[in-house]
């Protein structure tokens, strides 16, 4: 069953709208990626709020976490299809940030 959404920007900021969010979103729309290369291609952000935001975006069903039983443990990450369908948000927001930081 659908939830009954008042405000579907609302409901989308609340999914994506944090610093965070939309930088792991935007570095996965290319492919799956282990954990430590996702994170090294977001500067400034913390183990602990890396963490935080994969959880996060895992509960909500935007991006999937594999686990490969291999010694060391390595995890990889990639969109959901319901992630995928951010991509045109996602890039709409790259662009205009490239052509705003001209001004």
């Amino acid at each position: 069953m659908k939830k009954e959404i008042s405000c579907p920007l609302n409901y989308t900021m609340n999914l994506i709208g944090t610093k965070w969010k939309p930088l792991v979103l935007f570095h996965l729309l290319e492919g799956g990626l282990r954990s430590g290369v996702l994170q090294k291609k977001i500067p400034g952000i913390s183990n602990k709020m890396f963490t935080q935001t994969i959880r996060q975006l895992e509960h909500d069903g935007l991006i999937s976490r594999k686990v490969f039983p291999v010694v060391p443990p390595k995890v990889e990450y990639s969109l959901t299809y319901r992630g995928a369908s951010l991509e045109p948000i996602l890039r709409s927001l790259d662009a205009w940030g490239l052509e705003d930081c001209k001004h």
